[in-house]
């Protein structure tokens, strides 16, 4: 069974963060408005804070245990300040992707027997953000679920993190 421990502090930091990216690669495709972008947030949120209760993958279960301590949030955090300093929203977009290309990596190297589950759970963050705010309209009313660009950018992910 992998833990946190089967990784070198750069590595598990990296896959900590892994969930705020993926969600954060879909938000960065097509923003959305201020109450879209809230609901984008929370979709992620939500989806770690049930993990930490129903997951039974135990990588998955760990970085959703990690995600609720105070130093798993401040690594999850510096990973999207650090992806923030772009100057363009596009190449936020493009670190976050890179971000996730690096966890698949280290995931077929350290973690292969979770790589699956814990990709497919990514996978899942990203459609969920994607599908929380609305795209378009006012105020979040009137839009469309899923824009074409978050549709594209979703289709990066699965690409990225194929089995």
């Amino acid at each position: 069974m992998v833990s946190k421990s089967d990784f070198a502090p750069v590595e598990w930091a990296r896959i900590v963060q892994a969930p705020l990216l993926a969600g954060f690669a879909v938000s960065c495709a097509d923003p959305s408005s201020f109450i879209g972008s809230i609901q984008e947030s929370f979709a992620t949120a939500k989806l770690v804070v049930e993990g930490a209760k129903t997951q039974t993958n135990p990588l998955i279960h760990a970085v959703c245990q990690e995600l609720a301590t105070s130093n798993g949030r401040a690594d999850a955090r510096e990973g999207l300040r650090t992806i923030s300093q772009a100057a363009k929203i596009e190449d936020m977009k493009e670190r976050s992707l890179e971000a996730l290309k690096d966890v698949a990596n280290i995931l077929a190297h350290k973690a292969p027997q979770d790589a699956d589950a814990f990709k497919d759970w990514l996978k899942d963050i990203a459609s969920k953000v994607a599908e929380a705010g609305t795209e378009g309209g006012f105020l979040g009313f009137g839009g469309i679920k899923v824009s074409e660009l978050e549709k594209a950018t979703l289709d990066e992910i699965s690409t990225i993190l194929a089995d």
